[in-house]
């Protein structure tokens, strides 16, 4: 692994303490071959990680990279080719992952509380607790209002409050973040962000979250992973210096700025090797 590299910014403004946590995720050469016509594609390859308990990891590579098809793996929603993946639980009975989709993956035909506690009902937690449980779940993200809504009677942004509520009243050891806010418009993505670190501080799960925005990961993450074009596999990782809790006003400061630029130099390079695959 003598290609991957480490970015530790230190801004003057900023002290980074690193705290040693136990391990949560281990991915050792993990890689996935899907077939297409005839052929043998490598979606991803060689792909090494490591995510400490309680830590927030970003993703972020160019489009087609594998990015959520790694995620899918440690979702165990897609098999690996080759390769070890290790997720390490530590709570007897609870989940051990929820994932949340780009896509408003909610039932249309249940109400928003129903579609909170689904994973408690899947769980076999009792009626009376589960509705409790949705119930402040829905407080916490603002939607107390719309509790005996149906999703087509709410916005995008909403829907997709709906989807985070309902995968933390899971209460699973690590959420598995597809681009959540991807398809939101700035405005609400920019609301969003601050309620999911307002979310995260207050329960501090292990969180890896794919998304293609680099202001993105670097005001969520402590962490950013950087993938490279197709076939994706571990490119270098920037450790994210600012101290929590964040506020958006973060992303006005020049520290911000030049860490954002720094990543986005990194990364140059494959984006633009992805666009000469797609052509």
């Amino acid at each position: 692994m003598k290609d991957e590299k480490l970015f530790i910014f230190h801004p003057s403004s900023f002290i980074f303490l690193v705290s040693i946590m136990a391990v949560k995720i281990t991915t050792t050469n993990v890689s996935k071959f899907f077939p297409s016509r005839g052929r043998v594609v490598t979606a991803v390859k060689n792909f090494n990680l490591q995510v400490q308990e309680g830590e927030f990891v970003c993703i972020v590579g160019p489009s087609g990279c594998g990015k959520s098809t790694f995620l899918r793996i440690l979702g165990g929603l897609t098999p690996v080719s080759s390769g070890e993946v290790q997720l390490v639980p530590s709570q007897s009975g609870a989940p051990l992952q929820s994932i949340v989709f780009q896509e408003y993956a909610i039932f249309p035909w249940k109400t928003v509380t129903d579609n909170v506690a689904f994973g408690l009902e899947m769980r076999g937690v009792a009626p009376k607790e589960r509705r409790a449980i949705a119930s402040d779940w829905l407080k916490k993200v603002g939607l107390t209002k719309f509790a005996d809504c149906y999703p087509h009677q709410l916005s995008g942004g909403m829907k997709q409050r709906v989807s985070i509520a309902r995968a933390f009243a899971n209460d699973p050891e690590i959420l598995l973040m597809d681009e959540p806010l991807g398809a939101l418009d700035a405005q609400t993505r920019a609301v969003l962000q601050e309620e999911l670190i307002r979310l995260w501080e207050a329960s501090r799960k292990t969180v890896v979250y794919i998304t293609h925005s680099i202001e993105e990961s670097v005001f969520l993450g402590d962490r950013v992973i950087l993938m490279t074009a197709h076939p994706g596999t571990f490119k270098s990782e920037f450790a994210i210096p600012f101290a929590r809790p964040r506020a958006f006003e973060l992303t006005g400061t020049p520290e911000f700025s030049r860490l954002t630029y720094a990543i986005w130099k990194e990364l140059q390079g494959e984006v633009k090797r992805a666009m000469e695959q797609q052509q």
